[in-house]
């Protein structure tokens, strides 16, 4: 238990702004930032010093079993320097490139960055795009090599590497062991010595940036908020600037991990507040908050995220639908960027089209629904977004516009009504040590993609971009790179529009009667190979019969692979 639950409510007014920094910590996975965050919380006495403190702020059951942060976590840290009270926020972000989106809200609340790089492994893919993240948001960026502690650690060659990648001095570098709690404490003293605080309107009115939200069973949304100017208290009228609904605040405080209430939040701090939200949709991330009467300029506010890949998702027994729906909305509640709409199907019945970041994003959420609402489902394969451009008339008059978005295969126009197909692009960056070079190259040629650079980091290291078809990418691109690399490669993307692509749509028959769940859109090039390895993979999964089925695979009217 900490010291602050004996008082009933902390006073934030003694906390001026001067005296407040807000800080994220950004890192490839697995280079050790939730183990810092623990130590951070130890040396400022949140939370006891105990062998247990392992990811304290880690707290889905799928983070702990995978070991990764898959949602962004706040936390108030009080700290003396010098004899004056400061209080930083410190907010952990996930590493992996499907939740990079968290990274760049959490980012959006804070003034300053500790990058963490492992000094076993130096700088990797999601290591250089987190620091242009931080970068292009103007923030102070404090190096970290963690990891000392290891045998093999070579702290002045990733010295050297950040040196040359991001221009920042050697001498800025701070090198530690988290695990062991080597030198940390002068992490803290960074922090405050080369941050800057928060930059507020003096004497404006409330005006806050929501930048996250969390669903409670009994008092719904908990909107995590870092204030621009003026203050919040209980009994607050207070209005979303995107949805224009007005809320009276129930609860303001901050999170030392555990909820903390105050009387009040003044500008410059970091907390949460709830106000009887019954729907996440209410609180969207990234808004503007104020009093009601007091409007102000909403803040720039940050890109909604993209899905980048569905699936269709179904019941495994239509009794268990609306069970489902209450899982589904519940979760979703709590990662809002899944996107979600309604689908049905001959075969499957009434179920959903879900929208994900990427595939780690969509194993993560159909964990989470098994770990936590004990939901079990179907999902079909996963697609990404295609686009036509119509040429009849007629179809345009019946979808309002030229250019329509494909997420279901089944709804794929015919060619003769279609001026082009358009596929979606991504940038991919790859990391990897020198003596993979030719397996990675030809890996990428045969996933149709076309190399923009090339770049040695140091001695045995390069960064390759490359421009890629998502559809290549997003099923099994990342497990192959890993196992052609030894696990040494490392891969991050981001989008990069669409391309007219040569496509064409795939019908799968059994008994020469097309399934709908099992159509595919590929290259034309390649379909043959996909139609193929389809068929093969259907004539091992269905139960035999007494009599012969004959799967097929056909574009249009002509059939390009057969098992029986």
């Amino acid at each position: 238990m900490s010291l602050y639950v004996l008082q009933e409510r902390i006073d934030m007014s003694e906390y001026n702004v001067e005296y407040i920094r807000n800080f994220s910590i950004i890192a490839h996975v697995d280079h050790g930032k939730s183990t810092l965050a623990d130590r951070l919380l130890e040396i400022t006495g949140c939370i006891p010093k105990a062998a247990s403190n392992k990811q304290v702020l880690d707290k889905l059951q799928v983070e702990r079993e995978r070991g990764i942060t898959v949602k962004a976590q706040t936390a108030s840290l009080f700290y003396t320097y010098q004899g004056k009270k400061y209080l930083l926020n410190l907010i952990d972000t996930p590493g992996h490139v499907d939740f990079s989106y968290e990274v760049s809200r959490s980012l959006s609340a804070c003034q300053g960055v500790l990058l963490v790089v492992d000094a076993n492994e130096g700088i990797q893919a999601q290591t250089v795009a987190n620091f242009y993240l931080a970068f292009e948001a103007q923030l102070s960026i404090i190096p970290v090599i963690n990891k000392i502690d290891l045998k093999n650690a070579d702290p002045e060659r990733v010295e050297k590497q950040i040196e040359k990648m991001f221009d920042i001095p050697a001498s800025d570098c701070i090198r530690i062991s988290a695990k062991l709690g080597t030198n940390v404490e002068r992490v803290l003293e960074e922090v405050v010595t080369r941050l800057p605080p928060p930059k507020i309107e003096e004497g404006s009115p409330f005006k806050a940036l929501l930048f996250d939200s969390t669903f409670d069973h009994y008092r719904g949304v908990i909107a995590s908020v870092a204030l621009f100017g003026g203050e919040v208290c209980k009994g607050n009228k207070i209005v979303l600037a995107h949805s224009g609904k007005c809320y009276e605040v129930n609860e303001v405080g901050i999170l030392t991990p555990e909820e903390v209430p105050a009387e009040k939040l003044y500008a410059g701090q970091v907390g949460y507040l709830t106000a009887g939200m019954k729907d996440v949709q209410e609180a969207q991330i990234g808004d503007t908050v104020h009093l009601l009467k007091q409007p102000v300029e909403p803040l720039p506010g940050f890109k909604p995220a993209k899905p980048m890949v569905f699936a269709g998702m179904f019941p495994v027994d239509q009794s268990e639908y609306s069970n489902l729906k209450g899982a589904l909305e519940k979760l979703t509640l709590n990662d809002s960027s899944v996107s979600v709409s309604r689908d049905s199907s001959a075969a499957l019945g009434a179920g959903w089209r879900l929208g994900f970041l990427g595939l780690l994003h969509l194993e993560v959420f159909n964990q989470r629904l098994e770990q936590e609402y004990n939901a079990s489902v179907i999902m079909t394969s996963p697609t990404v977004p295609y686009k036509a451009v119509l040429s009849s008339p007629k179809l345009i008059k019946e979808y309002g516009e030229e250019e329509i978005t494909i997420v279901n295969p089944s709804e794929f126009p015919d060619k003769s009504l279609v001026k082009e197909y358009l596929e979606p692009m991504i940038l991919g960056t790859i990391i990897s040590p020198d003596e993979y070079l030719s397996k990675i190259m030809s890996l990428c040629q045969t996933r149709r993609a076309e190399q923009k650079s090339f770049l040695y980091i140091d001695e045995h290291r390069i960064m390759m971009k490359y421009l890629f078809p998502l559809n290549e990418v997003v099923v099994d691109f990342y497990d192959n790179l890993k196992s052609l690399s030894s696990g040494y490669a490392s891969f991050d993307y981001e989008d990069a529009g669409y391309q007219a692509a040569d496509l064409v749509k795939m019908d799968i028959l059994l008994n020469g009667r097309a399934v709908e769940e099992l159509v595919t859109i590929a290259h034309r090039e390649k379909a043959y190979g996909v139609g193929k390895a389809i068929c093969e993979r259907l004539r091992d999964a269905i139960p035999r019969q007494l009599f012969e089925i004959a799967v097929q695979a056909s574009i249009g009217s002509r059939v390009i692979a057969r098992e029986t």
